[in-house]
């Protein structure tokens, strides 16, 4: 299972509009990716409620998972997008 673990770069955390960016990416990436808190229970990253629940704040670690084919290349540019907490979906994602 390939996991990535990084600090949320969205001073906001992922709430509303950055959530939405990770969401649109996760779903993108094409594969079942899971998201987590540090200490908390794995929820589909793909589901905009299940993000937004999770309650992560700005700087706080979250956990990336996956085991499908290609988890390495996409759990590392959503690892990107969040550590960066960029505003927009990069091109290569």
């Amino acid at each position: 299972m390939a996991e990535r673990r990084v600090n949320v770069g969205w001073a906001e955390g992922l709430h509303a509009r950055p959530a939405s960016i990770f969401v649109r990416a996760a779903t993108a990436s094409g594969i079942p990716v899971t998201i987590a808190k540090a200490d908390g229970n794995p929820v589909n990253a793909a589901s905009m409620l299940a993000v937004l629940g999770l309650g992560a704040q700005g700087g706080e670690e979250i956990v990336l998972t996956s085991d499908a084919e290609g988890a390495e290349v996409a759990l590392d540019r959503l690892a990107k997008l969040v550590a960066e907490g960029l505003e927009e979906l990069p091109e290569t994602v």
